[in-house]
């Protein structure tokens, strides 16, 4: 199981992880990254009773997105326990404040969990990588 205070719950937070983080897509799932996530959540007026934040940045939370297209209610439960574990194990390597969302594919369902494992690996070695070049503008920054 996933420990509370690094349980994603918040729609704010989702969002905010799926349109400002980097993507990284595989076969099976699609993982989001956004490592500045603590300060994008500093805005909104709820964020001093955020549960989760102590001192400094909260920890790296995830959270998981299975929709119905990976199968029934017992498979997406299952993709959803799978993934749970495999992000548990590695939820070291992430920086603190960290927001990732795993959202599952259809194929998914019908997936081991060696072949969810590698697939999750996989997308997670092309986020954590270095970051992108410091000359490099987002786009729509209006530089």
């Amino acid at each position: 199981m996933l420990p509370s205070e690094n349980r994603l719950r918040r729609r704010q937070d989702f969002a905010t992880a799926v349109k400002r983080g980097r993507r990284a897509g595989r076969p099976l799932l699609v993982v989001h990254l956004n490592r500045d996530g603590a300060a994008g959540g500093q805005t909104d007026r709820n964020s001093d009773s955020h549960p989760h934040v102590a001192e400094g940045l909260p920890s790296a939370r995830a959270g998981f997105v299975v929709s119905k297209a990976v199968g029934p209610a017992v498979v997406r439960n299952l993709v959803k326990r799978r993934l749970r574990h495999l992000v548990r194990d590695r939820l070291s390597r992430f920086p603190a404040g960290s927001l990732i969302v795993v959202r599952a594919l259809p194929a998914a369902g019908t997936a081991s969990y060696l072949d969810l494992e590698h697939d999750l690996d996989a997308a997670l070695r092309r986020l954590l990588r270095a970051d992108p070049p410091a000359d490099a503008v987002p786009t729509g920054a209006g530089r």
